[in-house]
C-alpha cells in the first residue's frame, strides 16, 4: 500500500496545528483506516520512550490518536533545546553528538535521507500519514534549507491544509502572505484554510473568506471555535497561564517554570482533576499559598538552577519546605533538590543544590532512556498517600543520584522512596525526588493522591474527533485523502 499524505501546516507557531494533526489521526482511524502520525523535525523538550529511543510527546500522543503504536520514524529528527544558540539533536531515536555540534544550516542536507526514509516507509505500512509541519512553511530565510515543511509536503505530494490563529489578529493577511510566499508549485498542494480559536459570531466574517478564495484559489473549510480544555497536553513550551480549576479549589499545585524545562506535558493530567488549581511559577509571589511546588525536569539543569536563584525562587522552595510544605522534584527538579550537581564530563555544568535532600548528582555520558514499572516503598509525611503503590512512567536523563556519602555517615540520611535510586524522601517526609516522569499520568498514582481519576486519553482523543467533525463537512475529510 501507498498511503495518502494529509499535512497541516501553520501560518505560525502556535496555530493549533499539533492538536488538528491528533484529531486528523484519530478521525481516520476511526473510519478503520491504518492511520500513522510524521513531523520531520521537532524542536522541544517534551519528549517520550519509544522503541528504538525517543520521539516529540506531539507524535507520540498523535500515535495513540491513530491507534497506533509510537516509534522513532514517526518524528526522525528531535532538536532539544539546551540554551538559544545550542540543541541537543537526536536522529532516529538517538542523540547524534556530531549533528548537535553542527551549524544547523548544514544539518539538513545529512539528515534528510533518514528522513525520506522514514516517511517512505511509514507511506508503505499504512492507508494515510498525517504529517505535522513546524512553524510556517513560508519562512524565507529557511526555505533553501527546508527539511519539515513544503520538502515534505512536495516529497509526500500531501494534501495540506493551512491553520491559522485568529484570536491573535490578522489572521486573513497570515494566510494570505503565506500563500503568496510559496512558490507555485508549493502553493497547489494547499487544499484549505482553517481559521482556528475564533471568538464570536462567524457570519461576521463575511466577505473575507469569499475575498481570499478568490485571490488564492483556496476555500476556507473551517471556522473552529475556541477550545479552552481539549484535554491535550501543552506542546513545545507554550505555558497555559490561566489557573482555573474544576469545582471548588481544594489544592494549588506550584510548578517552577524555568526557562528550559522540559516535559510539562506530564502535568496536563492536574489540570483535569476536581479541586487542583495549576500555577506556573517564574516569581516567589507566583508560590505564595501552594500546597505543593513542584520541579520539574529540565534539559539544563545547572542553568535553570542558576535561573531560579536569580529569581529567588530558591528562598521560596526553602521557606515552603520549612514550613512543612510538600515538594515534589522530577528528574532534573530531584537533581536541584540535593547538595551537588557534578560534571566531569562537560554534560550539564556544576553547581550547588538546594540543600533540600542530602543526594549528590553525578551527569555521565552515557543517557538513560526507558519506560520503568516500579512500586513506593513506605513513604512518611506528606506524600504517605504512595506508600505501596505501583507506578509506570518513562525515565529521559543523564545524571544518576546517590546518598551524599559525608552527611550519611554523619546520619543525615535520605530514604529510598522508590527502588534502584529512583526515588527518594527526606527525614520529614515533606520532600520528595523521583526520576520517574509520567506520575501524574497513572491513574493509580492520582486516586492515590487526590481520590480522583482524570479524562482517559482515549476520551480526549475522541473529543478532539468530534469536534473536528462538528466544525468541517466530512466531505473535505475525505477529499483529503482522495476519497
Amino acid at each position: 500500500m501507498t498511503a495518502r499524505c494529509v499535512m497541516v501546516l501553520g501560518t505560525t507557531s502556535g496555530a493549533g496545528k499539533s492538536w488538528l494533526t491528533t484529531a486528523l489521526c484519530r478521525h481516520y482511524a476511526r473510519m478503520g483506516l491504518k492511520v500513522a502520525p510524521f513531523k520531520a523535525q521537532n524542536m522541544s523538550n517534551n519528549a517520550r520512550v519509544v522503541e528504538g529511543g525517543e520521539i516529540g510527546s506531539a507524535q507520540y500522543f498523535q500515535s495513540l490518536a491513530a491507534r497506533a503504536e509510537p516509534e522513532v520514524r514517526m518524528n526522525p529528527l528531535l532538536l532539544k533545546p539546551e540554551a538559544d544558540t545550542r540543541s541537543q539533536v537526536v536522529l532516529m531515536g538517538q542523540v547524534n553528538e556530531a549533528l548537535s555540534g553542527m551549524p544547523w544550516r548544514g544539518r539538513s542536507l545529512h539528515v534528510w535521507p533518514q528522513i525520506a526514509a522514514a516517511l517512505d516507509e511509514l507511506r508503505e505500512e499504512n492507508d494515510v500519514v498525517v504529517i505535522e509541519g513546524a512553524g510556517s512553511p513560508a519562512e524565507i530565510n529557511l526555505h533553501a534549507s527546508d527539511i519539515v515543511n513544503m520538502r515534505v509536503a512536495l516529497h509526500a505530494r500531501a494534501r495540506c491544509l493551512l491553520v491559522t490563529d485568529i484570536d491573535r489578529g490578522g489572521a486573513f493577511a497570515h494566510l494570505y502572505g503565506t500563500w503568496a510566499l510559496l512558490p507555485p508549485e508549493e502553493r497547489a498542494l494547499i487544499h484549505g484554510f482553517v481559521l482556528n480559536k475564533f471568538r464570536g459570531d462567524a457570519s461576521l466574517l463575511a466577505p473575507a473568506p469569499q475575498q481570499l478564495q478568490e485571490l488564492t484559489g483556496v476555500p476556507t473549510v473551517a471556522v473552529l471555535p475556541m477550545w479552552w480544555q481539549h484535554g491535550l497536553p501543552e506542546e513545545d513550551g507554550v505555558f497555559d497561564d490561566r489557573t482555573r480549576a474544576s469545582g471548588a479549589v481544594s489544592r494549588t499545585v506550584a510548578v517552577i517554570a524555568y526557562p528550559r524545562i522540559s516535559n510539562l506535558d506530564e502535568f496536563q493530567p492536574l489540570k483535569n482533576v476536581p479541586g487542583v488549581r495549576l500555577v506556573w511559577a517564574r516569581a516567589p509571589a507566583d508560590c505564595a499559598g501552594a500546597d505543593w511546588i513542584v520541579l520539574p525536569g529540565s534539559k539544563a539543569t545547572a542553568s535553570d538552577l542558576a535561573w531560579l536563584r536569580s529569581q529567588g525562587l530558591d528562598r521560596a522552595i526553602a521557606a515552603h519546605a520549612a514550613q512543612g510544605g510538600a515538594v515534589l522534584g522530577v528528574c532534573g527538579g530531584l537533581q536541584m533538590l540535593g547538595e551537588a550537581l557534578i560534571d566531569t564530563h562537560g554534560i550539564d555544568g556544576n553547581a550547588p543544590g538546594l540543600g533540600q535532600l542530602p543526594l549528590v548528582t553525578q551527569f555521565e555520558p552515557q543517557k538513560t532512556v526507558r519506560h520503568t514499572r516500579t512500586r513506593f516503598g513506605r513513604l512518611t509525611g506528606a506524600w504517605a498517600a504512595l506508600s505501596g503503590v505501583d507506578a509506570a512512567g518513562y525515565e529521559i536523563h543523564h545524571g544518576q543520584t546517590l546518598p551524599h556519602a559525608a552527611m550519611a555517615a554523619a546520619g543525615d540520611l535520605a530514604r529510598e522512596a522508590l527502588p534502584d535510586g529512583l526515588g527518594w524522601q527526606n527525614a520529614q517526609g515533606n520532600v520528595l525526588g523521583v526520576y520517574l516522569h509520567g506520575l501524574f499520568e497513572d491513574p493509580r498514582v492520582l486516586h492515590a493522591l487526590f481520590g480522583a481519576t482524570a479524562p482517559t486519553l482515549e476520551t480526549v482523543f475522541d473529543g478532539l474527533a468530534d469536534f473536528l467533525a462538528t466544525h468541517i463537512e466530512p466531505r473535505v475529510l475525505d477529499q483529503l485523502i482522495g476519497n
